[in-house]
């Protein structure tokens, strides 16, 4: 079965040692001067419960060459060749997103599909899943717990015992065990694959920092969601490969 093939049948796939470390550094430099930085202006939030932060390509807190840096990264030609084979129209870039641990040592994970945060129904959610895609690329930085996920529930909607949990109905909670879960620890410079409609949940401990990038359909409804400041202007487009992933997102913004 093909990479490709394994993916639409199970809804992740593990691509082992797929950066090489040196690359992996690096990013981790520009990593925790984003993390270090997020943390001092978030720090009430930091300290409750989060467990992850967003839009590490924007404005605000990197400067532009760590902008650079990351944007090169997330259209590196392995990983853009890899996004278009899961979307042949053509991938667009939706959000990046950084994974670490609680500080609540006792803060336990969640079980969840993106989609529930969407604001639709559950009939809505369950109409629209499978046409809605949308693509986590994960790389960690460092070894970690990694990922639980349930296999083909990118495809199929919950069982009776997976939406109880999910949704913690009848009592039941959204960091319980599900029997249907597998588990995909990580080490770093793998990458991670999978899709944002299946039941995944992260795994806290070890030394988690986990970069993920977000591509999707070059849909309306879903760059709704994606934010001009985290994309680059047209003059630092010619320093970027692969730079029709995020200069269709921009696209796609203007014309909203």
């Amino acid at each position: 079965m093909s990479l490709i093939e394994d993916y639409e049948s199970q809804g992740y796939l593990l691509c082992e040692n797929f950066f090489p470390q040196p690359e992996i550094k690096a990013l981790e430099e520009v990593l925790l001067k984003f993390h270090e930085a997020w943390k001092l202006e978030n720090n009430a939030c930091y300290e409750a419960k989060a467990v992850n932060s967003a839009y590490l390509t924007g404005t605000k807190i990197l400067p532009e060459e760590d902008r650079i840096k990351l944007f090169r990264f997330i259209c590196q030609d392995e990983m853009y060749q890899l996004a278009l084979k899961l979307i042949p129209a053509g991938p667009a870039f939706m959000n990046t997103q950084l994974f670490f641990n609680p500080t609540k040592i006792d803060q336990k994970n969640y079980w969840h599909r993106d989609i529930q945060y969407s604001g639709m129904s559950i009939e809505q959610q369950q109409e629209s899943f499978r046409r809605v895609n949308v693509i986590h690329f994960r790389v960690p930085v460092r070894d970690e717990p990694g990922m639980e996920l349930v296999p083909g529930s990118h495809a199929a909607w919950d069982t009776d015992e997976e939406s109880e949990v999910r949704l913690e109905r009848s009592g039941h909670l959204c960091s319980q065990a599900l029997s249907t879960g597998v588990t995909v620890p990580l080490k770093a410079g793998d990458l991670l694959v999978f899709s944002a409609n299946m039941i995944h949940r992260g795994l806290y401990g070890g030394d988690r920092l986990s970069f993920d990038i977000l591509f999707c359909d070059q849909d309306p409804e879903l760059l709704a969601f994606a934010d001009a400041d985290c994309l680059p202007d047209d003059n630092q487009l010619h320093d970027i490969p692969n730079s029709s992933v995020l200069s269709v997102t921009s696209k796609h913004i203007n014309k909203s």
